[in-house]
């Protein structure tokens, strides 16, 4: 306690975290992507389940026939199955929302740092629980420590800068959520390679390194987190930059000068508007983008391995190895415009505004699912190719354009908390696109179907919900003044409100923040290059 019976700021209270006068406001976009980049590794957890189907057997699984879900999440003595350690992944997005949700108003009053902190203790010390679970051979531990712990470790790492980067950048929403999105989606395009090398490091006659790569992963990502962490920093209130003042208030800008209470925003039509928009924007594509490898394989079977007339089903072992070469480098090209997409369009929209940005990427894929996917199927592979990355790109654009569009349309006050609600979208979508398309593909190759006809019924399917997106977000309107917050500073300063310094300008301290995430971006981008070059050859 203070001498004057006050209490004392903490290092991780929201008021410990103002930014003194000469603070740099590009110094926080670094410390949002140390964190996503780490967090993004949830993409990328598909490295370790073949691995870990063989983590008794070493080179081969020991398989026990007939044993069921409950029974491999406590058996010793048989390998795991691939489809029982998916449900980590589902875990990951499940707790995400959930938690995103529910802890989303909390963040806002503890403030980003504190978030931070605790995402980084949820996520790396759920990845170590995890590693305790892979040594002594408990699925359960597997499933409460990354799943669980680590699921509530993603939720509040995503939100945690989101209100920030909003409230320095009132500019440009787009481009600076965009830059962290995008850190999230390029996860996996580190940790990926690093953990398959990793665990070519630790493998052994008695291991195939799985958990010993988890623990130097998660202090590894510990590290980042921390330091992101504890450079965030909070504006002062009223703050803007210098000579900036916010665009009138227009049915496309929608850029609300007042702030709707965390508590009123799902009662507006305008939430579950936005809601079924970015259900339906992430349903559409993450169910495609989950097959996308067998999905080129089976449409253009030999064609793909230089042996046309050949199908899919009638590949011999090296075929089906060249043409799963391919499919990977398909896979990663689509990895780098889903993350080049979150940035560009997140930028554009500040240009264009929220409301038109969406109605372009939900009309162009909406255009490109129903009438160029099913025309190009079975012909020109490099424009089939070209239209899902496009598609890919729009994916991850809405994604990163989403926390600027609540902004406008609710303030920036409680936008965090909000976005951490409407994550529960992103969870749902997750479990309904899916099983979407697996179920009609699976219904279709049961029935007979060519495998090169499987999927235009799927893409048609896809374009309609794309279109009802789009009616949604027409219908998206500026809030009524029912719900404002009354005797609140406006949601967007004005220009009296604008404050000096924190604009810009480069010095070391901000040289050396970015090259600490732009260096493994780089390593990263090369890797997937890499692996997609393929598709020149």
């Amino acid at each position: 306690m203070a001498e004057n019976g006050t209490r004392s700021t903490g290092i991780l209270d929201r008021a410990g975290t103002i930014a003194g006068p000469s603070y740099n406001r590009w110094l926080l976009p670094p410390c949002a992507l140390a964190i996503h980049l780490c967090i993004g590794m949830a993409y990328g957890f598909s490295v370790f389940w073949l691995p870990l189907s063989r983590a008794i057997g070493i080179t081969d699984p020991v398989l026990c026939e007939g044993i069921s879900l409950v029974q491999a999440l406590s058996t010793k003595t048989c390998d795991w199955r691939v489809s029982d350690l998916v449900w980590t992944y589902t875990l990951f997005f499940v707790v995400l929302g959930a938690s995103a949700a529910l802890w989303g108003g909390w963040l806002e009053r503890a403030g980003p740092r504190k978030a931070g902190v605790v995402a980084a203790f949820c996520w790396c010390g759920g990845m170590a629980i995890s590693a305790v679970g892979v040594s002594i051979h408990q699925l359960w531990l597997v499933w409460i420590g990354s799943g669980v712990i680590g699921g509530i470790g993603l939720g509040l790492g995503y939100i945690s800068p989101v209100s920030t980067l909003i409230k320095w950048f009132p500019d440009r929403r787009g481009m600076a959520t965009g830059m962290a999105i995008m850190g999230f989606g390029g996860g996996a395009m580190i940790g990926s390679p690093l953990a398959d090398w990793l665990m070519k490091q630790f493998s052994s006659a008695t291991s195939v390194g799985v958990w010993q790569t988890f623990l130097v992963l998660a202090a590894g990502y510990f590290v980042f987190m921390m330091a992101g962490a504890f450079g965030y920093r909070v504006p002062p209130e009223g703050w803007a930059p210098a000579g900036w003042q916010a665009p009138p208030v227009t049915s496309t800008t929608l850029m609300s000068r007042f702030n709707v209470h965390l508590n009123d925003a799902h009662r507006t039509p305008q939430f579950w508007l936005i809601w079924t928009v970015l259900l339906l924007n992430v349903s559409a594509s993450i169910g495609i983008i989950g097959v996308a490898s067998p999905m080129l394989q089976e449409i253009f079977g030999g064609r793909l391995i230089d042996a046309p007339g050949v199908l899919f089903t009638a590949f011999d072992d090296d075929q089906k190895k060249a043409a799963a070469a391919i499919g990977a480098g398909f896979v990663g090209m689509i990895s780098l415009f889903n993350i080049g997409g979150r940035f560009f369009w997140a930028s554009f929209s500040d240009r264009l505004g929220r409301k038109r940005l969406f109605a372009v990427i939900l009309a162009a894929s909406a255009i490109l699912y129903g009438f160029a996917a099913p025309s190009l199927a079975g012909g020109s592979i490099g424009l089939f190719i070209l239209v899902f990355c496009l598609l890919a790109s729009m994916y991850g654009g809405g994604f990163a354009t989403v926390p600027a569009y609540l902004a406008d349309v609710f303030g920036t006050k409680f936008v965090g908390a909000i976005h951490g609600r409407l994550l529960t979208a992103w969870s749902t979508a997750g479990v309904v696109g899916p099983l979407l398309v697996a179920y009609i593909r699976d219904g279709r190759i049961a029935a007979g179907v060519p495998r090169d006809q499987v999927y235009q019924p799927i893409y048609l399917i896809l374009a309609a919900m794309l279109v009802v997106g789009f009616v949604a977000n027409l219908l998206i309107k500026p809030v009524d003044a029912r719900f404002h917050m009354a005797d609140e500073a406006p949601a967007v300063p004005t220009a009296s409100a604008v404050g000096a310094g924190h604009g810009g300008g480069v010095s070391i301290a901000v040289v050396l923040a970015w090259a600490a995430v732009c260096i493994p971006i780089a390593w990263g981008v090369y890797m997937t290059v890499m692996k997609a070059s393929v598709l020149l050859r």
